[in-house]
């Protein structure tokens, strides 16, 4: 699939949202001075603006054609910024603000894809409330006996691996209840999945979505943390994922489904886990996926043969034409 620069598209003006004030503030710049510049590079009039104070007063004054989110974190993938574009009618690329909603609050968008039949590791979303209202060592016992071990721990919302923990004792599950809770007052805990870790984008084809290439991710550490993914050097990569047939069309038949499931359009990424036998577990969808020169999507763009600058402009023609 070719990805063609429509002439109405050079005429436009995008505006690339980045930066804010989330954890994810450097990854965000990184991610939207790639994409600035990729869609300078095929002729679009790009510019890239910082989530401040003068942001909504410069749209209503002089709004571009179309938005384009390079914003990482709550602001920028919890819809609340789509629903204030949606207020002032500047059109976006990217999901809804309700389906960016569903996607962004990890326990909602595990039960939506449970409903449709789409497999994710059995799960307990615990707010940091209960901990003292029913203590702590009770609770984390009942845990243990419900998913067993290991696990993984994690904020309800959030990404870049920030606050993620592997805990593989009963020893090791407090402190990282406490290292999750720096990061969020919601606590995920999902018995922890074994097999291949890989992240497929989605986006959407002239009929239906379709699947990028699937990146196998192989951290040197063992673990895929934050800075296994964003310190070159750090992580080994597969593209595409050393994946039997079988094991590929079963993963990419998943991560549609969630797309689908969780009411996504544009392009998004699903994480999954892919075993030796059964199904693949759907771990979560991003609907900002980051765009560093170390991150998945654009990866997987380039290994499909697909220019990252031409594929975003053919999402920027889709919002356009609607």
């Amino acid at each position: 699939m070719t990805f063609a620069v429509p002439n109405v598209v050079g005429e436009a003006r995008v505006v690339v949202l980045a930066g804010g004030l989330s954890y994810e503030r450097d990854v965000s710049l990184r991610s939207g001075r790639r994409i600035t510049d990729a869609l300078t590079r095929v002729g679009v009039a790009a510019e890239l603006r910082d989530v401040d104070a003068s942001l909504l007063p410069s749209l209503v004054d002089d709004p571009p054609d179309a938005v384009v989110f390079a914003l990482h974190g709550q602001v920028g993938e919890d819809g609340s910024l789509r629903s204030v574009l949606d207020l002032i009618g500047v059109p976006y690329v990217g999901p809804s603000a309700a389906a960016a909603h569903r996607a962004w609050d990890k326990p909602a968008a595990k039960a939506i894809l449970t409903e449709a039949g789409i497999a994710t590791p059995e799960w307990i979303a615990l707010p940091r409330e209960m901990f003292s209202d029913l203590g702590a060592g009770p609770l984390l016992e009942r845990i243990v006996e419900r998913l067993g071990l290991p696990l993984a721990v994690k904020p309800a919302s959030g990404g870049s691996g920030l606050g993620v923990h592997l805990v593989r004792t009963v020893a090791e599950l407090p402190a990282a209840m406490i290292g999750c809770f720096a990061y969020g007052d919601v606590a995920l805990v999902e018995r922890f999945a074994t097999g291949v870790d890989v992240a497929i984008g989605v986006i959407d084809g002239p009929e239906a979505p379709i699947t990028l290439p699937a990146v196998e991710i192989e951290p040197i550490s063992g673990e895929y943390d934050y800075a296994a993914r964003y310190n070159p050097g750090a992580t080994t990569w597969h593209v595409p994922a050393r994946l039997s047939e079988t094991q590929a069309t079963a993963a990419a038949a998943a991560a549609i489904g969630a797309y689908q499931a969780l009411g996504l359009r544009d392009l998004s990424r699903v994480d999954l886990i892919v075993p030796d036998s059964g199904a693949p577990q759907v771990l979560e969808a991003n609907v900002v996926p980051g765009m560093t020169e170390t991150s998945l999507f654009p990866m997987a763009a380039e290994a499909a043969g697909h220019d990252i600058g031409d594929l975003l402009v053919a999402m920027v023609h889709r919002v356009l034409a609607t």
